[in-house]
């Protein structure tokens, strides 16, 4: 079953992308998209059905060369079957929403064949991700690493007669590459340091990695915090973390379910992925892991403030998912992977509506993107908006405080700001507080510009703006069940008492129960959390006080995620203060109220404090200035390298050497023989006779040496 789920989407993109002319493009595309429907099928069967123990399905034979030796493998354990049911979900959905929007898109003249090879990159970029998520080894996840990067310059790219497109496609590939070549330099360090590449080694020999020292860039390191941090570089470049984050707002240029793709589901993910596959590492890692959280609270904090400023509605959504990624990692970066996992789970459903209700708007508005010509629109596309207020009620967090009620983006992010109090990281837990805030802020905001008001901008567009088809709708309501219900029903798999974390993520426990409880309390605390689904209360830990029941054990490796035994972090987070536990909620309506002062009582205010503070709003405007700074310090000295070895090394030398040699010195010599061909024969007699009185003398000399 798990090899069908991975090889079903690289069957459909070989069928939809060479054999349309053969089937019908039609059929090639209910191909593709039929395929990864079975396979999203399947991998909720093996969601469902798996029982904890990790398997590994060997399916051929890899790469061998000296003690290097590996095996493509499927990894089944819960990380995977979480990856899956995430991927194939999405994908399923997008393919089937791009026969709605991608039916006459303006972007391609009359007769041309765009849609079979829009769907081909769409199952190849699936297959890839598939590819990353269920390897067992680091070369299997490196390939799948870079089939995503090809599949996204080809889908970034997808208008390839739009100037701005193909920048937007190279910048990806190229930003990319940077972190990639920091990802190939942590799996050279773990070969050479464990010689292996297989999960199973490398996490066994975790311990050992924590007590070596290399020398790398004229320093001395320890093995397990280089390369958790090597790691950790290629997740930046994957996950859009800041210093590598300008490629993530350009990747809009690409179709609107490209976006969500991207954004929601598959590539931006991998980096959080990687960084809990390696929770053994990480683990040992302390170093690391503090860089972890600060770049990531720093990132969730940066892309918040840009998002508050930005008009076009698929780049407000784009700088949320960076801010978003910013959480996962500041969770993974305190050691609660398993709440790092379950933001990522959540995300995918209500990140994914977002994008695909900003499609429906920008269909409904013929292509208009930015958010200043929309307004009034909830009436003319009811469907769309509420799938959108959903979207924005789960990526909010909205809830019931100190319970266990509310939307999944309530539960998830409450949980990530939870465990960086808890994991002692008060940088990571006030920026966090401060970005969903600000999240809540630039949400609303796009529903209130978007969706209220008056009509801006074209009337003609206003007047025939109409709901999306079916096709479209569909995806949006079934995405819309997973942002209302995926935090209620998993909270206590992913965020609950550590024995029901361990259970489900395969994990040993350490010992018994510290404390005893009484059989009938405990039975009574088990029924009403099958009933709900989650704890007895969001704020509640099972624990009474947060004392442990039970303590996360065995050995790297035994189970998805591997959490040290001084690894309470858990535990700590469910006995946190209740002004921690609601300070993201308070965050919430202090950027929800904000949002309703200035966009539904007040809509002067924006323009007038933008003009009041004009370099603040530029700087937030222009992001930072990131792209100008780089372009100072990286793009416009390449190029001026560019030119001088174009110009200098290539025409002035190479090109100067050869049409010298070519155009003069070459006709020179020839001049010269010209003039000893004089067709006398004592001439050529002389010659020769000179010829071999100088081949004797050499002859003598060499002979007497």
């Amino acid at each position: 079953m798990e090899t069908i789920i991975l090889f079903a989407p690289l069957v459909g993109a070989l069928l939809c992308g060479f054999g349309w002319k053969v089937i019908g493009e039609t059929a090639a595309q209910w191909v593709a998209t039929g395929l990864l429907f079975l396979s999203a099928l399947l991998s909720w069967i093996a969601f469902f059905s798996f029982e904890g123990v990790t398997e590994h399905i060997t399916v051929l034979r890899f790469i061998e060369s000296g003690s290097l030796a590996t095996e493509w493998a499927i990894r089944m354990d819960r990380l995977t079957a979480i990856m899956l049911i995430v991927i194939t979900t999405v994908s399923s959905l997008v393919h089937l929403y791009s026969f709605g929007y991608m039916a006459h898109d303006p972007q391609w003249k009359d007769g041309e064949s765009y849609k079979p090879r829009f769907f081909a990159y769409l199952s190849f970029f699936t297959f890839a991700m598939l590819a990353l998520v269920t390897s067992d080894n680091l070369v299997q996840m490196f390939f799948g690493w870079e089939g995503v990067g090809v599949a996204s310059y080809l889908l970034i790219g997808f208008y390839y007669r739009k100037p701005s497109a193909n920048a937007a496609a190279i910048k990806a590939f190229v930003v990319n590459r940077v972190g990639d070549f920091g990802f190939a330099l942590g799996i050279f360090c773990l070969f050479f340091l464990t010689d292996s590449i297989d999960f199973n080694t490398i996490f066994s020999e975790a311990s050992t990695l924590a007590e070596t020292q290399v020398s790398f860039l004229w320093a001395e390191w320890n093995a397990a915090n280089l390369v958790a941090f090597l790691l950790f570089i290629g997740a930046m470049g994957k996950s859009a973390q800041l210093l590598l984050h300008t490629w993530l707002p350009d990747a809009m240029e690409g179709p609107t379910p490209v976006s969500a793709l991207i954004h929601a589901a598959t590539m931006v993910t991998a980096g959080v992925f990687l960084v809990c596959r390696m929770s053994p590492i990480m683990e040992f890692a302390p170093e690391a892991t503090a860089f972890i959280t600060v770049l990531g609270a720093t990132t969730a904090f940066f892309a918040a403030t840009v998002g508050l400023v930005q008009t076009d509605i698929k780049r407000v959504i784009a700088y949320s998912t960076c801010s978003q990624l910013g959480y996962m990692f500041v969770a993974a970066g305190v050691g609660m992977y398993s709440a790092a996992m379950f933001h990522l789970f959540t995300h995918a459903f209500f990140k994914a509506m977002l994008f695909l209700g900003a499609g429906s708007v920008i269909h409904a508005m013929h292509h208009e993107q930015d958010m200043m010509n929309y307004g009034g629109l909830r009436k003319k596309i009811p469907y769309t908006f509420w799938a959108m207020m959903i979207g924005t009620l789960a990526i909010t967090g909205v809830g019931i405080p100190l319970t266990h009620i509310g939307f999944a983006g309530f539960l998830s992010k409450d949980a990530i700001i939870e465990s960086a109090w808890a994991g002692g990281s008060s940088y990571g837990f006030w920026l966090l507080v401060i970005a969903a805030a600000m999240t809540s802020f630039y949400s609303w905001r796009l529903i209130f510009l978007t969706f209220y008001g008056t009509p801006r901008g074209d009337k003609h567009t206003h007047e025939h703006a109409h709901e999306s088809p079916m096709v479209m709708l569909i995806p949006l309501g079934v995405l819309s069940l997973g942002a209302i219900f995926a935090g209620m029903i998993w909270y206590n798999a992913f965020f609950g008492h550590t024995d029901r974390v361990a259970q489900f993520y395969g994990i040993p426990l350490a010992g018994a129960e510290t404390e005893q409880v009484a059989h009938g309390e405990t039975a009574a605390a088990d029924g009403e959390q099958a009933e709900h689904g989650g704890d007895a209360g969001h704020g509640e830990d099972a624990t009474h006080g947060g004392e442990h029941h039970a303590a996360f054990g065995g050995n790297p490796g035994d189970g998805a995620l591997y959490f040290a035994p001084d690894n309470h972090v858990l535990d700590d987070a469910h006995a946190a203060p209740v002004w921690v536990k609601v300070s993201p909620f308070i965050a919430m309506l202090l950027g929800l109220g904000l949002a309703v002062w200035f966009y539904l009582v007040n809509p002067s205010l924006p323009r007038r404090l933008a003009e009041q503070q004009q370099p603040l709003y530029l700087f937030l405007k222009n992001k930072w200035y990131f792209d100008e700074l780089y372009n100072v310090v990286f793009v416009r000295p390449a190029l001026g390298i560019g030119r001088l070895f174009w110009k200098r090394g290539d025409g002035s030398i190479i090109d100067g050497f050869l049409n010298g040699v070519a155009m003069g010195i070459v006709p020179f010599f020839t001049r010269l023989a010209g003039r000893a061909q004089s067709g006398y024969i004592f001439t050529y007699a002389f010659w020769m006779v000179l010829g071999i009185a100088a081949l004797v003398t050499w002859m003598s000399i060499g002979g007497s040496n």
